[in-house]
């Protein structure tokens, strides 16, 4: 089992359902692919409520694909991590994963 260590979390308005375990925009929407994300949704979220959101620290995210450690990632229109192509860095993958669906943590700074 893969625990997380948070530093730092903070809360948001979710302008949309959130799912657990994938990336939030600044704006309480699932973050774009390439966008930079404000944190990790801690606990799935209904619009209008408020949503948990890990900023900082050693944070569980669901991988959108294959990912080896030690890689960069970012975000994919599903807000899942992603290695990092041409898109604005999320943060550096701790684990790997080997499909979407895969939780892994990711090593995390805003």
């Amino acid at each position: 089992m893969k625990t997380q260590q948070v530093v730092l979390t903070t809360s948001v308005i979710a302008a949309t359902d959130l799912i657990r375990r994938r990336f939030v925009a600044f704006d309480g929407t699932v973050c774009a692919a390439g966008a930079k994300a404000l944190g990790v949704v801690e606990a799935d979220t209904e619009a209008g409520g408020v949503a948990p959101a890990n900023i900082l620290g050693a944070i569980l995210v669901e991988a959108g694909g294959a990912i080896a450690a030690g890689a960069e990632v970012e975000s994919d229109a599903s807000g899942r991590a992603v290695t990092k192509a041409a898109g604005t860095s999320n943060g550096y993958a701790w684990d790997s994963a080997a499909a979407a669906g895969d939780l892994i943590r990711i090593v995390r700074s805003i």
